[in-house]
């Protein structure tokens, strides 16, 4: 799936515009590396820093929604991983 499309169907931007220009920006990283394109995939399992509202957020990847769903549903295909937190 497009990172632009997924960040707009979980719910974290309001478009897909706003996504695509915050990747476009050289903003977003997919596993650690940069995001060129707004067409780069993602799969379950992968891990997404982004800023947004002023604090970067890490994200992983549990499912790849086939919609743009409210939002609980939006929530289940995504962990939001907390740095302050080490991990298990």
């Amino acid at each position: 799936m497009r990172i632009d499309l997924y960040l707009h169907r979980i719910r974290l931007v309001k478009s897909r515009t706003l996504a695509q220009a915050l990747v476009a920006a050289g903003h977003v990283r997919i596993d650690g590396k940069r995001v060129g394109k707004p067409s780069d995939p993602i799969r379950a399992g992968s891990v997404i820093a982004l800023p947004l509202h002023n604090r970067v957020r890490i994200i992983e990847v549990l499912a790849l929604p086939e919609r743009r769903g409210p939002a609980g549903e939006a929530r289940r295909a995504y962990r939001e991983i907390d740095e302050a937190k080490p991990a298990a």
